[in-house]
């Protein structure tokens, strides 16, 4: 799959801020087998200790299908129809899921989103198997950080393991800017926090962030980096809420020095501020770091329809062939790349973005909520003001982000085990 870059057209400047506007309010400790001796133990154990209190801990069995092909690249490939084996879960068996995110049950008459299957070109992904997962994050936080795009990853996570955990031995909690899921027999969780900008903002409250006036702080991350030195596996996204204009408002150095900055600048700078803490504080020991790449919007037809005036609403099929849209910024893919390549300590790239350009038919659209309220019959009728493109229906394409990551994690874990 060759990617081509169509040329930016000028509509998008003036049509992009309006409708991101629209809906950026909505808002193992010991995984050593018995019969292990060696350093490669000890590497393991130092690998995965995270000083918790230990629970006793089965041995993680890997097979052939656990097994990406080395040197396989996972974001190349295509969707599949795949009713057999997808989706992995169903609103119906999932109670942790928010109305934003549950298209069906807020009157989506077609389910035919939930039923594609990433397939890379020249490997295949391990089936993802809730257990093993649970095994391997056992005494340990995997934390999601970002925004309500990272939310849905972090729910669609929830909602692939919980099933396999017994009622009374599994909880969620709110405790603002975070959500925390615990499995309580494995003594893990898996957590999520806002901070739609990474750095520190005035739009960090975990409910009320809606500001006309956005103000980001670009060499502050001290107050949400207590929290995040906590977790033994980090998961970073932060893009949409960057884009709802061409300038944003921040300060570097005082708070009281409020400048209009370029957003591809401000966005640099909160990214090395960003790796700064990194280096400072991840122990690439007992820590590992990943960062999410931009999810892509689908907000306007005429990009892969030519002629049409439309957007996601009524699209029911993925994207055949080469595209890439507007809607993701390709200087800032870049920057992030350049970033995570001058780190000293190893952050893995998740290049989400090109497999979720072609899922225009797995958004919300029209049937999710705003302002807390699903939408009325009204605004259902005018999806040309109110169908929400940035957003994703779950079951759907998050739930392959996360096998994507669940195939890194067991890559992760093999490595730590002597050759076979």
């Amino acid at each position: 799959m060759i990617m081509t870059l169509p040329s930016i057209d000028r509509r998008i400047q003036s049509l992009f801020p309006v409708a991101l506007a629209s809906f950026l309010i909505l808002g193992t400790a010991q995984l050593v087998l018995d019969a292990m001796k060696s350093n490669h133990s000890q590497i393991q154990q130092l690998f995965y200790s995270v000083g918790r209190e230990e629970h006793r801990r089965l041995p993680v069995v890997l097979s052939k299908e656990d097994r990406m092909d080395e040197g396989c690249n996972v974001f190349e490939g295509q969707w599949v129809w795949d009713n057999k084996s997808y989706p992995l879960y169903t609103e119906e068996s999932c109670p942790y899921l928010v109305k934003q995110v549950t298209c069906q049950r807020n009157g989506r008459p077609d389910s035919l989103y939930k039923n594609w299957r990433w397939q890379p070109r020249a490997c295949k992904l391990p089936r993802f198997n809730p257990k093993k997962l649970l095994e391997i994050l056992r005494g340990k936080r995997l934390m999601f950080v970002g925004d309500s795009i990272q939310r849905g990853q972090f729910e669609s996570l929830v909602c692939l393991v919980q099933s396999v955990i017994p009622d009374g031995k599994k909880s969620l909690e709110r405790i603002p800017p975070m959500k925390i899921f615990k499995a309580k027999e494995y003594d893990a969780s898996i957590e999520y926090y806002w901070a739609p900008f990474i750095t520190e903002s005035i739009s960090d409250h975990a409910t009320n962030h809606t500001v006309l006036k956005r103000l980001v702080k670009l060499d502050s991350i001290a107050k949400h980096g207590e929290e995040w030195k906590k977790a033994d596996i980090l998961v970073f996204e932060s893009y949409v809420w960057w884009m709802y204009k061409p300038t944003i408002n921040a300060t570097y150095g005082s708070n009281a020095n409020v400048k209009e900055y370029n957003v591809t600048t401000a966005y640099r700078m909160a990214l090395e501020t960003w790796a700064n803490w990194i280096e400072s504080n991840i122990n690439p020991q007992t820590q590992k770091v990943l960062f999410m790449s931009m999810s892509p919007t689908h907000l306007w037809s005429w990009e892969w329809k030519p002629g049409s005036d439309e957007n996601c609403f009524n699209e029911t099929k993925p994207i055949q062939g080469p595209y890439w849209g507007t809607g993701s910024n390709l200087e800032i893919m870049k920057m992030v790349g350049d970033v995570l390549r001058d780190l000293k300590i190893d952050v893995k790239f998740l290049n989400i973005t090109q497999l979720s350009e072609f899922r225009k038919d797995a958004h919300t659209s029209v049937f999710t909520e705003r302002k807390g309220k699903l939408l009325t019959k009204e605004q259902r009728s005018d999806p040309k003001t109110y169908a929400d493109c940035i957003h994703w229906c779950l079951p759907g394409v998050p739930d392959t982000w996360n096998e994507i990551l669940y195939a890194y994690l067991l890559q992760d874990y093999r490595n730590f085990l002597p050759p076979q």
